[in-house]
């Protein structure tokens, strides 16, 4: 996927206020309306301009693309980064029905964060605003009380985008997995007339995590063992989420193997599993007593580990 600098399609500054971007896409919008060009690239360049427009004059959007973005020039390979959109607070539903003609960059970053449309009744009920939050695993197998902060974008007095912070106590219950949605009465946007405010959506994801793997309930690990209880069999202290457990290595176990912790998951009417995943780890020959307990081994074993491999032909 190609990043699409929106800026530059619209021949605007990255510090161009809302009206300067309105004249710009006004002027390209005229110039190009394939009713009126005879470019035989008017159309596409209709669309390109539409689409950076449709970014840029929102400033949820327009924070959101300028932070996954500060980075990437216009046509490099560009894959958004895991979870971008973390701590961002979108307003609506989520879901656009008229983005179908929209590229497939546009996809990636605003699929999920299209604006909803607001309920105009005298005394509607605000909109539902969404965001992601990124929760420690340990949370999800014992529940926890955080401090969250979010972001949202606005525009101040003269046109610009601007973040307004605001930070919410939440309780995040035992059992959560990732793509989980919390609801937050109120927290939303506010009510029309005597309407109430809306809700607030927080969807779960996980920090990433050096030790631990996550899918959907069940959880991985890797478990470095040595040569002699990979070969022999042992018994070892393996440290999990959700307290140490004593584990068997059975006799004759290779790198890769899968051993299962059952209910050891994330909690939850059906627990998820936890897979211990083994890694033989090979210790260094330093000493002359190290190198010579190898050679003994070299003598002891008759074994080639490439005996099968063969040369193709």
């Amino acid at each position: 996927m190609k990043f699409k600098d929106y800026y530059e399609a619209l021949g605007v500054a990255r510090t161009a206020t809302d009206d300067e971007i309105k004249v710009a896409y006004r002027k390209l919008a005229r110039k190009y309306h394939p009713d009126v060009s005879k470019l035989a690239d008017a159309e596409d360049r209709f669309k390109e301009i539409g689409e950076a427009y449709a970014v840029l004059k929102d400033p949820e959007k327009r924070a959101a693309y300028d932070q996954v973005g500060s980075q990437a020039k216009h046509g490099q390979d560009f894959t958004p980064p895991p979870n971008w959109d973390a701590g961002f607070e979108f307003s609506g539903s989520g879901f656009d029905p008229n983005s179908a003609d929209q590229s497939e960059f546009f996809e990636a970053l605003f699929g999920r964060h299209a604006r909803g449309r607001q309920n105009q009744n005298m005394n509607a009920k605000g909109q539902d605003h969404h965001a992601k939050v990124m929760i420690d695993l340990s949370d999800a197998y014992h529940g926890a009380k955080r401090s969250i902060s979010l972001q949202m974008p606005s525009h101040d007095v003269q046109g610009r985008v601007v973040m307004q912070e605001r930070k919410l106590d939440i309780a995040i219950p035992k059992g959560i997995h990732a793509g989980q949605h919390l609801r937050l009465r109120g927290q939303g946007g506010p009510g029309v007339g005597t309407g109430p405010a809306g809700d607030l959506y927080l969807e779960i994801s996980f920090k990433p995590n050096a030790s631990f793997r996550i899918e959907g309930r069940d959880v991985y690990m890797d478990l470095p063992i040595t040569p002699w209880e990979a070969a022999l069999g042992a018994t070892v202290n393996v440290p999990t989420p959700s307290g140490s457990v004593e584990l068997k290595i059975p006799q004759g176990s290779n790198s890769g193997r899968k051993l299962r912790l059952k209910g050891r998951g994330i909690p939850g009417l059906t627990p998820g599993d936890l897979y211990v995943v083994t890694t033989i780890t090979i210790p260094p020959a330093e000493s002359e007593q190290e190198k010579e307990a190898y050679r003994a081994m070299a003598k002891a074993f008759d074994f080639n580990p490439r005996a099968n491999m063969k040369v193709s032909s």
